[in-house]
């Protein structure tokens, strides 16, 4: 088997470990790339090409988290990873935990961990890396991978989302309630919804986003069934799709550009907080983008001449 052989097959690995400690779809692929350019110019063969490939995506993958969260303390209001559509990493007896690892609740929860912690809760705990692979990855010593794993685990076990555990109930429950929303029944999206729900956004400061979140099922649902049906006036359209290993949608418009994403989390048969990711920036990988902002407009201008409630739950474009 040839270099470019190896490396495709692992690819699919290599781009789930930099996915999960990035967040960020472009730059996990440009870790990956940078990881085939260290391999095609290391001279001698290594004993392990997995364990070697698996290291270099990591180390690379730390050096450019520790760029990145810098980067992320300037953002725009709430920060959320790049919407995945698919996980290339495929271990059927290991497919319920993947999903859960790459959620967006569990990305998020990752954040709060230091670079190091973070690698070496995914090497460790996602994909089962022995310690001294995992040492040989991060450059520390086993010892200290261990404590690193412990700190990691507990953090994480503090805040660990649960998700509902038949798939086919989440994905049926998902169905109706974007259904309800296209319809507009304001009472079938609230019976779906938990009482304390969340809707949150991430525009980044380049796209409308609700101005403050929305919380509480009665707030939740008005809010949903009174915009979405418009969607469906200035065609747009929502395309269920998973992401991140949970159900979702993408929101497109007329012409089939990408206007943002909806994540859903599911507990106890009740749809627990909504995720939207607006900002143009963390779209591009799903297709070409659109204008969100004008969308915006063409909204506000649809609920004016139908003389709907002037009030406007989304964000004004800021001024230049």
């Amino acid at each position: 088997m040839t270099r470019t052989e190896e490396f495709e097959e692992l690819r699919g690995l290599l781009f789930s470990i930099a996915y999960r400690i990035l967040g960020s779809v472009a730059e996990a692929e440009d870790a990956v790339q940078e990881t085939w350019l260290r391999y095609e110019s290391t001279p001698s063969e290594p004993a392990s090409t997995k364990a070697f490939l698996s290291a270099v995506v990591t180390r690379v993958s730390i050096d450019v988290l520790r760029s990145a969260r810098v980067r992320r303390e300037r953002y725009v209001g709430q920060w959320f990873p790049e919407p995945l559509l698919t996980d290339p990493y495929d271990d059927p007896a290991r497919s319920a935990e993947l999903a859960d690892s790459v959620s967006m609740a569990a990305l998020l929860l990752l954040e709060r961990l230091s670079p190091l912690e973070r690698a070496v809760f995914v090497l460790r705990e996602v994909f089962g890396f022995g310690y001294p692979e995992i040492a040989e990855a991060v450059g520390r010593s086993e010892a200290a991978c261990r404590q690193l794993a412990v700190r990691a685990r507990r953090h994480m076990e503090l805040g660990r989302p649960r998700f509902e555990a038949d798939r086919r109930e989440r994905e049926e429950l998902a169905a109706r309630f974007f259904e309800a929303l296209r319809d507009g029944d304001l009472d079938g999206v609230r019976e779906l919804l938990a009482a304390d729900v969340q809707i949150v956004g991430d525009g980044g400061g380049k796209a409308p986003a609700f101005v403050k979140g929305v919380v509480g099922a009665a707030n939740a649902a008005r809010l949903l069934a009174s915009v979405f049906p418009l969607f469906g006036r200035i065609g747009l359209t929502l395309e269920p799709r998973e992401l991140n290993g949970q159900p979702g949608a993408i929101l497109r418009d007329r012409d089939g550009r990408v206007v943002g994403t909806f994540a859903l989390e599911i507990l106890d048969g009740r749809i627990q907080t909504i995720r939207s990711v607006l900002n143009p920036d963390k779209l591009g990988h799903l297709g070409p983008v659109a204008d969100a902002w004008a969308i915006n407009r063409e909204l506000r201008q649809t609920r004016r001449l139908e003389g709907i409630d002037s009030t406007h739950p989304i964000a004004e474009r800021p001024a230049d």
